[in-house]
């Protein structure tokens, strides 16, 4: 409204009635303060009046963000903590995309829980798999390929676009092999399957999960099992495909049967394979550049959504991977992990 010095202005908006400024500006007004000091602004609220006093850029950037909280409201979401550090961030790296738009993208809702993107990446790659007949979800752990492309499947079942959904994982890890562990082939392999039958109970109503594995329309499978067969009309998704040798990679993709949709997730990081194997993952996109109806998304540690101490460690990593690089040129040892 008014400059008060050279470097400082004060401008005041006014929200809509229709917003609960609780919603808005957070319990206790946490949200307010993370506003303050993410901008360096000073806020006063009367009413339903915000006035913001502070450097110009910065001022405007603490405005749209108040707009995008309010766009976000009104899609009936809550606004969390969570929620306003994603949206500062957004605004900071300057993406062409609205906030409130990425956040507000619902792929599948269950038991009153929506399963939406959370950053601009991840809408990225939830449009590529909706508009590629393949997609190659890569990044580190932590980034949600695995768990959005999971989300998408289900969605895809319950749309009736596809008939069944395959879901399948490469049995690698790192210092095991499988005819050492204990128990049945079942009781061996169910280990390396795990992770994606615990994401299923997120999407699906437990109880209704056996009955779909019964009756095949659902099945979760090591890579091996796909072998010699076309698949079609199915939603097909390959977890942890780094731990993949190109052989296997080429079996995998030629499995594409009719009316099917393939999403390939991978940290080529973290390859478990044995020493001197090459990645099919790693590969891949060298293979396959210039064929039509299939992309690549690299996820980075800033689409971590996850606890945020494990952006911090994975972009730790990143430096000292290229610190290491710098030192000595050539792959980097790096440790071993279970759980991408």
């Amino acid at each position: 409204m008014t400059n008060t010095s050279t470097h400082q202005i004060r401008h005041t908006v006014v929200v809509p009635n229709s917003i609960d400024m609780v919603s808005l500006l957070g319990p206790g007004d946490e949200h307010l303060g993370m506003i303050e000091q993410s901008f360096g602004c000073e806020i006063h609220v009367r009413g339903n009046r915000i006035t913001f006093h502070g450097d110009p850029g910065e001022v405007a950037l603490a405005e749209r963000l108040l707009e995008e909280l309010v766009a976000i409201l009104r899609t009936g979401q809550g606004v969390t903590p969570e929620t306003v550090e994603r949206v500062i961030g957004m605004l900071r790296a300057e993406t062409t995309e609205r906030p409130a738009d990425v956040l507000s993208l619902n792929i599948l809702s269950n038991r009153g829980r929506s399963i939406r993107p959370k950053t601009v990446n991840q809408k990225r790659y939830v449009e590529a798999i909706d508009k590629h007949t393949i997609t190659f979800g890569i990044g580190p752990a932590g980034t949600g390929k695995t768990y959005l492309a999971m989300a998408k499947a289900v969605q895809a079942l319950q749309s009736k676009q596809v008939n069944r959904i395959i879901l399948s994982r490469p049995a690698v890890e790192a210092g095991e092999k499988l005819g050492f562990l204990p128990g049945t082939l079942s009781e061996k392999i169910d280990p390396y399957l795990r992770p994606l039958y615990d994401a299923l109970h997120d999407m699906i109503d437990p109880e209704s999960i056996p009955k779909l594995l019964a009756a095949g329309t659902i099945e979760v499978a090591p890579l091996a099992y796909l072998r010699g067969r076309s698949l079609n009309d199915s939603f097909i998704v390959l977890d942890e495909a780094q731990n993949t040798t190109p052989e296997q990679m080429k079996m995998f993709l030629t499995r594409l049967g009719f009316g099917s949709k393939i999403v390939v997730t991978g940290d080529v990081t973290q390859v478990d394979l044995p020493s001197g194997t090459t990645s099919g993952l790693r590969i891949v996109e060298d293979i396959l550049d210039g064929v039509d109806d299939l992309t690549f998304i690299r996820l980075t540690a800033h689409d971590v959504v996850r606890h945020k101490l494990v952006g911090r460690i994975v972009e730790a990593y990143d430096v000292y991977d290229a610190r290491a690089e710098q030192v000595h040129p050539g792959p980097v040892a790096r440790p071993k992990r279970r759980d991408g």
